[in-house]
């Protein structure tokens, strides 16, 4: 069983040192670069009911990061995480197609039931939550592609899901790739990161929703003052985006699974193109926008990041750790550095929940992890 203890800060430099030979977490199963995880090592635009898991012990802090305690557990497939007025979470499960209401306090969970059309396989399947006036917001993969629907949902005791109402359809779908981060901006706006689901042609093509971030209305609508008009295609030229967090000044960044060499933390401008696949990591092309940070795909394999205490924290798939990048002035004031490094296997979603807080989440049952007893889990971390 994994032990909820914190390391030191491995150095960024280390972190940045080229793995040749590396594939990224989203590798197809069954391929030569496939295998167990364990054996794998821009600013917004302006504002226009089960029991509970015990509890576990506090460990003891270190170098910033403190493991709390251990909020619920025994969770399949989880994947997105939002947060509702009062503190409480909503967890989907990717494979289960299942939104579950989570006591923010407690652990206690309330099953919400099964989302309609929700077509599980490969990375695909419910992935990201966002919620927003009275409503569940979900990023999933249907028959015929991935799409964002919205669900009607009071959030008082005894209410049920409403039936999905689609938001944005037409999201290319495939057995790698899907993207699946969903959040809204300071604006107002609803923000998605798509993948190109392995046809790399679809990250550079401006009418396609492959391989992009977009930026839309709460109904979908393309938002006041996007880059292309009539689109809600808001950055281009991106591998797999699974990543979405706003920093204290309002500027997007993004989280961006490599192929075989370089991982991403990008900040997102609208309109900019971020090179794929022409470039993976810092290429200094006219044309293409670099990322201000990089790591070895081995290192990361990053999924969901949060903005909290003057830095981004970056949850590693691969990488099984929760990386710090530090924010001042334009891009980022020093060298990442790496926490909890293996402790807790695999990690998917990291959620900012106020102050120095954080929920996280572990993801070793999503076919590609080595499940321990109690897996999957949400975390309760404190960072300073």
């Amino acid at each position: 069983m994994k032990r909820p203890v914190v390391l030191k800060a491995l150095g960024g430099a280390a972190a940045l040192v080229l793995a040749a030979g590396c594939s990224s977490e989203d590798a197809s199963p069954g391929s030569p670069s496939s295998g167990s995880a364990r054996e794998r090592p821009g600013a917004a635009p302006p504002s226009s009911a089960s029991a509970p898991a015990s509890p576990s012990a506090p460990a003891p802090a270190a170098a910033g990061v403190t493991v709390a305690g251990t909020l619920a557990e025994g969770l399949k497939s989880p994947w997105g995480l939002a947060e509702l007025p009062g503190g409480d979470l909503l967890v989907s499960s990717r494979d289960e197609r299942t939104i579950t209401r989570i006591d923010g306090r407690t652990g206690a969970r309330t099953p919400l039931g099964e989302v309609p059309g929700v077509v599980p396989g490969g990375e695909g399947g419910l992935l990201g939550l966002a919620f927003r006036d009275g409503r569940v917001y979900a990023y999933l993969t249907a028959a015929s592609d991935n799409r964002i629907v919205r669900m009607a949902y009071g959030g008082g005791a005894g209410d049920r899901l409403g039936p999905p109402e689609p938001v944005l359809t037409g999201i290319p779908k495939g057995f790698t790739h899907n993207g699946g981060r969903i959040a809204f901006g300071p604006d107002g706006m609803l923000y998605a990161g798509t993948g190109e689901t392995g046809r790399t042609g679809l990250a550079q093509d401006r009418g396609s929703l492959g391989g992009k971030v977009l930026r839309m209305t709460p109904e979908g609508r393309p938002a006041p003052g996007n880059p292309f008009p009539d689109s809600v295609v808001y950055s281009y030229g991106h591998r797999n985006v699974q990543g979405l967090a706003w920093d204290a000044d309002g500027r997007l960044w993004a989280a961006e699974f490599g192929q075989n060499t370089w991982d991403e933390l990008n900040l997102i401008a609208a309109g900019r193109n971020y090179g794929w696949p022409e470039a993976e990591g810092r290429a200094g092309r006219k044309g293409f926008t670099d990322p201000v940070a990089q790591w070895p795909t081995s290192e990361a394999s990053p999924s969901g990041i949060a903005y909290a205490k003057g830095a981004i924290w970056m949850a590693g798939l691969r990488g099984e750790r929760l990386w710090r990048v530090p924010l001042a002035g334009a891009e980022r004031s020093g060298e990442p550095e790496a926490f909890l490094r293996g402790d807790h296997g695999r990690l998917r979603t990291v959620l900012a929940t106020g102050g120095d807080r954080l929920w996280l989440v572990t993801s070793e049952t999503d076919t590609r992890g080595t499940p321990g007893p109690g897996d999957d889990r949400i975390l309760r971390v404190r960072v300073g």
